[in-house]
């Protein structure tokens, strides 16, 4: 008898249909998608199962406030790749996961896990902020600014397209170790401080700045904002002056040198004196987390819907993961632009735990090189990561624009707003292309309105009022604008040039974008587009609409001629318009 006989044979074990490869999710399902509400959801699978039996899948999601689920066939695209899709109707969370069995299988085989979309209102993936310090705002030079001295600017600022006004903190400032002009360590007594050292005798986090008014005032600013179509975005700074009353109130929650002193803020190489970091390892840290929570309440219940958070990379992932699901859960209107110049690594982890937007290195992206590499890394992180392009702020003044003077700025202003879906200035430095640093190679702004109050005549010449408003008006004339998913880097023969496009996904709206990268001298090339992308046939002739001066040029075919001088205008944003036919002679573009 040989010895196979006494193995037994196995059982026939009944077909059992396998899932693997489900797409879209994050880090295994860990981190929740982001969409925007109306957005669709296409899920793919791989599923199979041994032998040639016949399957049904079926893709199972709802939102997380429904108790029922809603079931949407699969389709089979053949090679055991399967898809569906939804639509998400409201913000807050939706989870979905898939189901799949045999047809002679009496038992479904379910999907592992529970995939999470987190669904924000449109304002997450669409809008241009407009940064302006409020103590700045007053009408007389040398007087400080106030919240009504604010109102008077808000028709000028959405008359520009923007949509977000961004403040800087406008609680009271420390004044111990206050910072003088251009960050000197001494400060004189007219000096006003840095608004990022934050408390002082009339309070800290929950308290306005007394010479800028009073929180009704604030929430009547807030009001007219709502009237001109602008929201207001509030700093969130998560740390305190030496003279905040947590420090005096919970000593605890900060750090000690061996001599006793606090210990204060650093971002090597950048030293702040006045500034006193939160310590989350304290043994008190479950009162430290709740009271800077109810910060963000206080603002919310006064209006505040957007959040600028400062430093975030500084503060533990568990706190903004836990805060922002804290927030969320109970005012999912609510969104976080996370300003973290940090490592990528660091800034992607911020982005898959909750925050809404992330800051980028756009503003250190020059050549067309840099540009289309990092823009095709961004894609890769579209499930999770919202880029906010901001050229400068009121820390960063770039090489590019200190050297290239005005043709820089207008250049650098429409690939912010034409690369990403949203996108910020910091204003009035931007708006009158101030570019003088504080010493040559640094790139800090010669007396930055960080540290003393700035007088700023807007309608000086040279200003970029005009421009930005055109800018933003074809931001928002056309829906291709209001996507990052949808940028195609098109070909072009100079490198100094750089050309990309836009468009929905029906092809009803599309647009092309070229920009002379070059802030000295006139430069012309060959663009070849991709017509497939576009919509467009080899046969038929097309208009390029420029939004920027209202010039239209006939093109046909995929190459086709540009030259852009940066002193004049060093970009193009073209709506692409297909040819409609002919009327008594004339070609028709619509």
């Amino acid at each position: 008898m040989s010895s196979d006989e006494h193995i037994s044979k196995p059982p026939r074990v009944p077909p059992r249909a396998v899932i693997t490869h489900v797409n879209p999710q994050i880090a295994g399902g860990i981190f929740p998608i982001k969409r925007i509400v109306g957005e669709t959801i296409r899920v793919t699978a791989d599923i199979f199962a041994d032998g040639h039996e016949s399957i049904s899948a079926t893709l199972r999601y709802r939102h997380r406030d429904d108790e029922d689920w809603v079931d949407i066939p699969m389709q089979d695209l053949g090679n055991d790749l399967w898809t569906a899709q939804f639509t998400v109707a409201k913000i807050g969370c939706y989870e979905y996961t898939l189901v799949a069995q045999c047809l002679q299988e009496r038992s479904p085989g379910f999907y592992g896990k529970r995939l999470t979309v987190v669904v924000d209102r449109p304002r997450a993936r669409f809008g241009a902020w407009y940064e302006m310090f409020p103590r700045s705002a007053a009408a007389v030079p040398g007087r400080h600014g106030t919240f009504k001295d604010c109102e008077s600017r808000l028709a000028s600022i959405a008359g520009m397209g923007f949509d977000v006004l961004y403040l800087p903190p406008i609680h009271p400032i420390g004044h111990t170790h206050r910072k003088g002009k251009n960050n000197s360590t001494t400060a004189g007594p007219e000096d006003v401080g840095s608004p990022w050292a934050i408390g002082a005798e009339e309070g800290g986090h929950k308290c306005v700045h007394p010479d800028l008014g009073t929180l009704e005032d604030f929430e009547r600013l807030i009001g007219k904002a709502r009237e001109c179509g602008l929201e207001i975005a509030l700093d969130l700074a998560y740390q305190c002056s030496p003279d905040h009353p947590y420090v005096r109130a919970h000593p605890e929650w900060f750090r000690y040198r061996p001599d006793g002193s606090v210990q204060c803020a650093e971002n090597p190489p950048k030293k702040y004196e006045d500034i006193y970091p939160f310590n989350f390892d304290t043994d008190d840290w479950r009162n430290l987390w709740e009271e800077l929570k109810s910060v963000a309440l206080f603002w919310i219940g006064k209006g505040v819907r957007i959040f600028r958070v400062d430093n975030p990379h500084t503060k533990p992932f568990a706190f903004w993961e836990w805060l922002i699901r804290e927030i969320k859960t109970q005012y999912p209107d609510v969104l976080f632009l996370a300003e973290a110049f940090t490592r990528p690594k660091v800034m992607k982890r911020l982005a898959q735990l909750g925050f809404t937007q992330s800051y980028t290195y756009f503003a250190w992206r020059n050549t067309k090189w840099e540009l289309t590499e990092y823009f095709t890394e961004l894609a890769e992180m579209r499930e999770y990561f919202r880029p906010n392009l901001w050229p400068n702020t009121p820390d960063i003044l770039t090489e590019y624009l200190q050297s290239g003077g005005r043709p820089a700025f207008m250049a650098r202003l429409v690939l912010a707003a034409t690369l990403g879906a949203s996108y910020g200035i910091y204003g009035p430095a931007f708006e009158l292309c101030e570019n003088v640093s504080i010493a040559p190679g640094k790139e800090e702004y010669l007396n930055a309105e960080k540290y003393e109050i700035r007088h700023w005549d807007l309608s000086r010449p040279g200003n970029l009022r005009d421009l930005m408003a055109r800018v933003n008006r074809a931001r928002h004339e056309n829906p291709a604008f209001a996507s990052d998913a949808n940028l195609r880097f098109q070909r072009l023969d100079n490198d100094q040039l750089i050309a990309y496009s836009k468009a929905t996904d029906d092809r009803s709206n599309a647009v092309l974008v070229i920009v002379n990268l070059d802030s000295q001298y006139t430069q012309s090339g060959w663009v070849e587009l991709s017509l497939d992308e576009l919509g467009l046939d080899a046969q038929t002739p097309f208009q390029v609409h420029d939004l920027l001066t209202e010039a239209r040029y006939r093109w046909q075919g995929s190459r086709n001629y540009v030259q852009l001088d940066p002193h004049v205008l060093p970009a193009h944003i073209f709506r692409i318009r297909r040819f409609a036919g002919s009327e008594n002679g004339v070609e028709v573009f619509m």
